[in-house]
């Protein structure tokens, strides 16, 4: 089990990794998240303040959570314990209350920082380890996540912080990253094609792109060469792979996005971002039941064929699975973003199931009951019930179907598009034959 490191900023060495040789040792050095630590900004305002406070930084990996929180030890003239929540646990919170303990109590009577990385990975008991202190202001604690605080912090833990979401580094933000490498001689000059193709590469993650430059160089160097040409560098890169978390918040944010631009009624937004869902990796059997869904729930009876349509593109793609049985889920995403839309059905369903909840339990009216013995039948078990098939129309024009007692809700309210136009037609009708009934 890994124990916390204290540490303070390191000093750059000729060996250390580049990423620890480009690592900032001042606010103005930090590359990106401007929102944060810009001029007035609510970081900057943090370090301006004299006063550490406990924070959550949230944001994909190689976006500067433990830079940040390095620095901000280094501005308080703090102690800095980092604790991994992937290897650490409860031993570990211990060694670092200790070690606070003493920083406080010492001749120095130092603050201290405890920063847990991926605090996510911590399970509640964990988590619930570091209040008391936090409470008592022993240390200051700044936890990183890539997940959303909101599901995997503690909500205790989470009132006592301050979360800051970080964003992916732009492009820009990358390129300057590149120079400062070029500027330390760290990797060969880059031709305009390659390095624009390692800042796509790298897909807005520092440390992915210090990590590539790193392992570029020893190949450059290797093979003795002058500059890194776009064909050479596609050629030790591979095809360009992409940062997607299949299990985690950018996952739930795309099919989020999926399927909102779905309901838009926007084929081409839908088709974006169905392609980026398969081109990181999500399970196309995954995004078949998904359109099962999106059918149901947005489309519905505006057009009942977009549920069928769906279910023969999931069969389809069983079938043929990749690539070719995508294309079958791509013809369905189409249909789905230009079909006409409603979620009568959907909010129908809701209303319903809440209605169910709420109300007490109601007797089955007698002439709505099953008889299938003559003891039932003696006691009136279906009698009175109108067989809708001989009335005129098939319809029992003034027939109640709700317990008795029971105001009629009005659940179901087709909207004016696709055949629920019709719908609605029918069901006006067939209420108007009511009315003249009862």
């Amino acid at each position: 089990m890994a124990g916390p490191t204290l540490r303070g900023v390191p000093k750059p060495v000729p060996h250390a990794p580049l990423a620890e040789r480009l690592r900032p040792h001042s606010l103005a050095e930090v590359v990106g998240q401007q929102h944060l630590l810009g001029e007035g900004m609510p970081l900057r305002i943090a370090f301006e303040s004299g006063q550490p406070h406990s924070c959550i930084l949230w944001g994909p990996p190689g976006t500067g959570k433990t830079t940040i929180a390095r620095l901000m030890a280094d501005a308080f003239d703090a102690q800095f314990i980092s604790i991994s929540a992937v290897l650490g646990g409860v031993k570990d919170i211990r060694d670092a209350v200790e070690a606070a303990t003493r920083a406080r109590d010492g001749l120095e009577q130092r603050r201290t920082i405890v920063f847990v990385d991926e605090v996510h990975r911590f399970n509640k008991s964990q988590q619930d380890a570091f209040l008391p202190h936090v409470e008592s202001g022993l240390f200051t604690f700044i936890g990183a996540t890539t997940e959303n605080p909101s599901f995997e912090v503690n909500s205790a833990l989470l009132s006592r912080a301050a979360v800051y979401v970080l964003q992916p580094l732009a492009e820009d933000d990358l390129a300057r990253i590149v120079g400062k490498a070029q500027a330390i001689g760290a990797v060969p000059p880059l031709e305009e094609a390659a390095r624009d193709r390692l800042i796509a590469y790298a897909d807005g993650d520092a440390r992915r792109l210090l990590n590539t430059l790193e392992t570029l160089a020893v190949a450059a160097a290797k093979e003795q060469l002058g500059e890194v040409t776009d064909a050479w560098l596609l050629k030790v890169l591979g095809e360009r792979m992409r940062r997607y978390d299949k299990g985690g918040e950018q996952f739930y944010d795309t099919i989020s996005a999926l399927h909102k631009s779905v309901r838009g009624s926007d084929p081409d937004a839908s088709l974006y971002w169905f392609v980026r869902m398969l081109d990181g990796g999500a399970d196309p059997r995954y995004m078949a039941r998904r359109l099962v869904r999106m059918a149901s729930e947005d489309i519905g009876l505006a057009d009942p064929r977009a549920l069928r349509l769906a279910l023969d593109a999931a069969e389809t793609y069983e079938r043929l699975g990749s690539p070719e049985g995508e294309l079958a889920l791509a013809e369905c995403v189409v249909y789905l973003a230009i079909a006409p839309k409603s979620n009568a059905v959907y909010t129908a369903f809701n209303e319903a199931k809440a209605f169910v909840r709420k109300d007490g339990t109601r007797p089955v009216p007698m002439h709505l009951r099953n008889a299938p013995t003559k003891l039932m039948k003696d006691l009136d078990y279906g009698k009175g019930y109108r067989y809708a098939h001989d009335e005129e129309g098939g319809f029992a024009a003034g027939e109640t179907y709700f317990p008795e007692g029971m105001p009629a809700p009005t659940f179901y309210r087709p909207v004016d598009r696709g055949l629920e136009l019709r719908i609605g037609e029918k069901l006006r009708e067939l209420q108007a034959r009511n009315a003249q009934e009862r």
